[in-house]
Protein backbone atom coordinates (compact mmCIF):
# COMPACT_ATOMS: atom_id res chain seq x y z
CA UNK A 1 0.00 0.00 0.00
CA UNK A 2 1.47 3.31 -1.29
CA UNK A 3 0.52 6.33 0.69
CA UNK A 4 0.86 9.97 -0.92
CA UNK A 5 2.95 13.17 0.91
CA UNK A 6 -0.53 14.60 1.55
CA UNK A 7 -1.12 11.19 3.11
CA UNK A 8 2.24 11.71 5.50
CA UNK A 9 0.77 14.94 6.18
CA UNK A 10 -2.34 14.46 7.28
CA UNK A 11 -1.35 11.78 10.03
CA UNK A 12 1.69 13.71 11.08
CA UNK A 13 -1.15 16.94 11.79
CA UNK A 14 -3.68 14.67 13.39
CA UNK A 15 -1.12 13.67 16.13
CA UNK A 16 -0.41 17.16 17.07
CA UNK A 17 -4.19 18.42 16.54
CA UNK A 18 -6.10 19.55 20.02
CA UNK A 19 -9.58 19.61 20.01
CA UNK A 20 -10.43 23.46 19.79
CA UNK A 21 -13.63 23.88 21.79
CA UNK A 22 -15.71 22.14 24.20
CA UNK A 23 -15.38 20.19 27.26
CA UNK A 24 -12.06 18.56 25.33
CA UNK A 25 -10.53 21.72 24.19
CA UNK A 26 -6.91 21.47 24.52
CA UNK A 27 -6.64 17.26 24.41
CA UNK A 28 -5.26 15.82 21.61
CA UNK A 29 -8.11 14.49 19.27
CA UNK A 30 -6.13 10.90 19.62
CA UNK A 31 -6.54 11.30 23.70
CA UNK A 32 -10.22 12.27 23.17
CA UNK A 33 -12.34 9.19 25.18
CA UNK A 34 -13.66 6.94 23.10
CA UNK A 35 -17.34 7.67 24.14
CA UNK A 36 -17.15 11.38 22.70
CA UNK A 37 -15.51 9.90 18.92
CA UNK A 38 -18.10 7.63 19.21
CA UNK A 39 -21.37 10.24 20.34
CA UNK A 40 -18.87 12.92 17.84
CA UNK A 41 -19.61 9.97 14.99
CA UNK A 42 -23.43 9.52 15.87
CA UNK A 43 -24.08 13.46 15.55
CA UNK A 44 -22.24 13.77 12.59
CA UNK A 45 -18.83 14.96 12.40
CA UNK A 46 -18.23 18.66 10.77
CA UNK A 47 -17.93 18.61 7.01
CA UNK A 48 -14.58 20.27 7.44
CA UNK A 49 -10.58 19.38 7.97
CA UNK A 50 -11.50 18.99 11.83
CA UNK A 51 -14.04 16.27 10.57
CA UNK A 52 -11.96 14.86 8.58
CA UNK A 53 -9.71 14.53 11.77
CA UNK A 54 -12.42 13.30 14.16
CA UNK A 55 -13.47 9.87 11.72
CA UNK A 56 -9.88 9.10 11.01
CA UNK A 57 -9.69 9.09 14.94
CA UNK A 58 -12.78 7.32 15.26
CA UNK A 59 -11.59 4.09 12.94
CA UNK A 60 -8.35 4.34 14.23
CA UNK A 61 -10.46 3.83 17.97
CA UNK A 62 -12.43 1.25 16.62
CA UNK A 63 -9.62 -0.61 15.27
CA UNK A 64 -7.31 0.09 18.30
CA UNK A 65 -4.67 1.83 16.31
CA UNK A 66 -4.79 4.99 18.79
CA UNK A 67 -0.71 4.14 19.39
CA UNK A 68 0.03 4.10 15.88
CA UNK A 69 -0.63 8.06 16.50
CA UNK A 70 0.55 8.81 19.13
CA UNK A 71 4.13 6.95 17.97
CA UNK A 72 3.67 9.61 14.94
CA UNK A 73 3.33 12.48 17.66
CA UNK A 74 6.49 11.15 19.12
CA UNK A 75 8.75 11.10 16.04
CA UNK A 76 7.60 13.53 13.62
CA UNK A 77 7.45 17.12 13.97
CA UNK A 78 4.35 18.63 12.71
Amino acid sequence: MNFSKEDHQFLIQLAHTKMPFGKYEGRFLIDLPEYYVVWYFNKGFPENKLGKMLNMVHMLKMNGLEDLIRNIKKNFKP
